[in-house]
């Protein structure tokens, strides 16, 4: 089994992305409404399940772009000298571009998110769009700097593993604050 997921994601980076951010993320919006309102219930009819689906799914195939970038992008102000040497390879590379990530790709994949759902859900509502762009600080720089760490074949699948919980934890947050 897990040479089957290193095999896919491998030869299949688009896909995959799309595939594992189109479940697991799906499920945390799931979870999360779940645990605000205490019992499980399907909030949405079919034709919004379809298309958040394919939201997630696409948000999967951007941020495996984002990801891929903004380490290169990380690579190259090394390289010009603009972050030390000594990032290379260590913690302090995963971190810097976790923080690159989340600040210059952050808050417009969010808007971007945002914008989708608004479609879908036939909405146009950016309530609580401040509260989404602070994640990037407290819950998605931490996050990410420990997917960087990982091998790239697994970033993905983790960085979707991540919405699951921070769907649980908003959950709770959106509970206790009622």
């Amino acid at each position: 089994m897990y040479e089957n997921y290193i095999y896919f994601v491998k030869n299949f980076l688009l896909f995959s992305a799309f595939i594992q951010f189109a479940i697991l993320g799906t499920f945390g919006e799931y979870i999360g409404i779940w645990i605000e309102h205490k019992k499980v219930l399907n909030p949405f009819n079919l034709r919004e399940l379809i298309l958040k689906v394919i939201g997630w799914g696409v948000l999967g195939i951007i941020i495996k772009y984002a990801f891929t970038g903004f380490w290169g992008f990380t690579e190259a102000l090394i390289t010009k000298g603009l972050l030390p040497t000594f990032f290379s390879g260590s913690f302090l590379y995963a971190l810097s571009t976790s923080i690159f990530t989340n600040t210059l790709f952050g808050p417009q994949m969010m808007l971007f998110h945002r914008f989708t759902d608004n479609i879908i859900m036939r909405r146009n509502s950016y309530q609580g769009i401040k509260n989404s762009i602070l994640t990037l600080f407290w819950f998605w720089i931490p996050a990410h700097t420990v997917t960087f760490i990982l091998p790239k074949h697994f970033q993905i699948g983790l960085a979707a593993l991540w919405s699951v919980v921070l769907g649980i934890i908003l959950g709770f947050f959106k509970r206790i604050s009622e």
